[in-house]
């Protein structure tokens, strides 16, 4: 009993110290390259083929795929690298990761550990600790956790040797394809536990040097290792975004295929991992052979898969996609309506009609109480930035061409709604990120006011959806009328009542730029409703409202310019 307590607390030492060691190689080294290893992997990622060398030298050098393969995922999150070059990011991880096995393999078993080891150690943490927080400390940390490294694959040893139920293990993976499924499970579940193949690698190399594995069965836990790494970015990306998704979905894939190759071709990898040992001059010993065998599957797989990674690209992007994606994207907008002015009319109307659709929802959204619909708000207004986008480039396709004068005009009218609705749009999202900092209104009469403001204003926005049955432009233009009154009546009302104290200079202030937004985001909306009906309809235009004599002045013509963002609010 005190044996196996003994061998279990070597077993659970030695794999802490791996744990601690691989974090500390990690960090150290992170930390001490700094933004060059970013600017490493944005420069040398132009092409899949040189994402796959990046990947690779980058893993190797900070022995974690997983970090590198989370930092692709940020990169590409953030813009800085797009799917198709991270794709080769990611096939390089895996060929990068199997230097751990060669470093166990070639190096922890063939030399006097406390030699070497502890003055790595020693040395490491003496830099870490007289250059605290500088570039060399990190580089001292890294340097102790390359000691403290072998001083894990030691106690892993010894922990094995002193293990003798390796005939049973035998006896399991004798049974073929069934057993190799077995094996390939375990080195999975080791992956998924410690987050680190690398650590998973290192205790099977150490078990079957130790007799307690076999060399296949080893391989098949290799395998399921190599799995089991896809477990860190798949967690890493939940509640991530779509382009994180992809790559996480993409590593998944690549591993995934690999390891089917793998285990369908083991008898035979194994074999030629062993005739090649052999030429190379390697020492024919299980953990040489299991590292050979680790990197050729590797690179068996990017040599399948890189072929086709403009495919996978195309796969992954119609793939995993949010309601904001595909609202950002246009509905009615192609070539085949861009060569006849007619239909490319029409088709530009529906698409605005569907920008107005979101626009008015983002509007009426801003006012809402629930303060948590400020992501949705930001979706709404870059669905509504990417539509108007396609709507400009679509138009300048037509410009192209020599188009009738009355086509012309219409255009005009279809560029001047996209920016009405862009505008709003960005207002709206202004309007919901500021209405948690107001300050509180405590005079009642004030608060009402501003209720019964914020109630013409949706009544407004309902009123401007000119696809609707009961629209008209004459009860908009009334509505947008009675909404002037209202704002001017509110405005005065603040600042009669913070003149007289019952309202403070802060709050009196807050309100006031807020009505303002508010009041322009209604107008932005109610005349994109009105420019909208005008294209639905073939009526002659009449000069009863600003909107549709053409101009861009307000209901008290007051001349203005839509905004894109909502900010630059000119002062109440």
């Amino acid at each position: 009993m005190l044996e196996i307590f003994s061998i279990s607390g070597q077993l659970i030492g030695g794999l802490g110290l791996f744990l601690l060691a691989i974090r500390m190689i990690t960090d150290g080294l992170r930390l001490a390259a700094g933004n060059k290893l970013r600017d490493l992997l944005g420069s040398w990622t132009r092409t899949p083929s040189r994402g796959v060398l990046a990947g690779m030298a980058i893993t190797a050098l900070v022995q974690s795929s997983s970090a590198v393969t989370v930092a692709a995922i940020g990169f590409v999150n953030a813009g800085l690298l797009n799917l198709y070059h991270a794709l080769g990011v990611v096939y390089g991880t895996n060929i990068g990761t199997t230097v751990t096995g060669w470093l166990v393999a070639a190096m922890g078993f063939k030399f006097n550990v406390d030699l070497f080891a502890l003055p790595f150690i020693g040395v490491g943490m003496f830099m870490r600790l007289g250059a605290a927080g500088s570039r060399l400390g990190s580089v001292g940390e890294a340097i102790a956790g390359f000691g403290l490294f072998f001083i894990g694959v030691q106690l892993l040893q010894g922990a094995f040797e002193g293990i003798s139920f390796g005939g049973h293990l035998e006896s399991v993976a004798s049974s073929g394809l069934l057993g190799a499924a077995l094996f390939l499970s375990f080195g999975f579940v080791m992956t998924a536990l410690t987050q680190s193949s690398s650590a998973a690698i290192a205790v099977i190399l150490t078990a079957t040097t130790g007799g307690v594995l076999s060399l296949s069965a080893a391989a098949a836990m290799i395998i399921g290792a190599n799995v089991g790494t896809t477990s860190t970015a798949a967690l890493t990306v939940i509640g991530a975004t779509p382009n994180a998704k992809r790559v996480a979905a993409a590593h998944i894939i690549f591993n995934v295929n690999t390891a089917i190759v793998a285990l369908a071709l083991l008898p035979l990898l194994l074999w030629l991992v062993r005739q090649s040992g052999q030429m190379l001059g390697l020492q024919d010993i299980p953990a040489v052979t299991l590292a050979l065998f680790h990197t050729v599957f590797n690179v068996l797989g990017v040599a399948i898969l890189l072929p086709f990674t403009a495919l996978l690209t195309g796969f992954l992007g119609r793939r995993l996609q949010t309601e904001e994606e595909l609202e950002g994207r246009p509905k009615h907008l192609d070539r085949s309506v861009a060569v006849a002015p007619a239909l490319a009319l029409d088709a530009l109307t529906l698409e605005l009609a569907n920008i107005g659709v979101i626009a008015r929802r983002a509007a009426k959204g801003s006012l809402s109480a629930e303060l948590g619909s400020s992501r949705r708000l930001r979706n709404d207004h870059a669905a509504v930035l990417s539509l108007c986008n396609a709507v400009g480039a679509f138009v300048m396709q037509l410009q192209r061409t020599t188009l009738p004068e009355d086509v012309a005009e219409s255009i005009a009218r279809i560029l001047r709604t996209s920016r009405y609705y862009s505008s709003a749009t960005g207002l709206a999202v202004t309007i919901a990120d500021t209405r948690s900092q107001l300050h509180t209104i405590d005079d009642a009469d004030t608060a009402a006011a501003l209720a019964t403001f914020k109630i013409e204003t949706i009544e407004l926005l309902d009123a401007a959806d000119p696809q609707a049955e009961a629209f008209s432009n004459e009860r908009l233009s009334q509505l947008l009328t009675d909404l002037e009154d209202r704002y001017q009546a509110l405005k005065a009302m603040l600042l009669e009542t913070g003149a007289e104290g019952f309202v403070s200079i802060a709050a009196m202030s807050d309100q006031l730029e807020m009505s303002s937004r508010v009041r322009r985001m209604a107008e932005q909306i109610a005349k994109g409703g009105r420019y909208l009906f005008r294209l639905f309809t073939t009526a002659p235009q009449t000069a009863s409202t600003p909107a549709e004599t053409g101009d861009t002045s307000d209901v008290n013509g007051n001349n203005e310019t839509p905004e894109h963002d909502g900010h630059g609010e000119p002062p109440p």
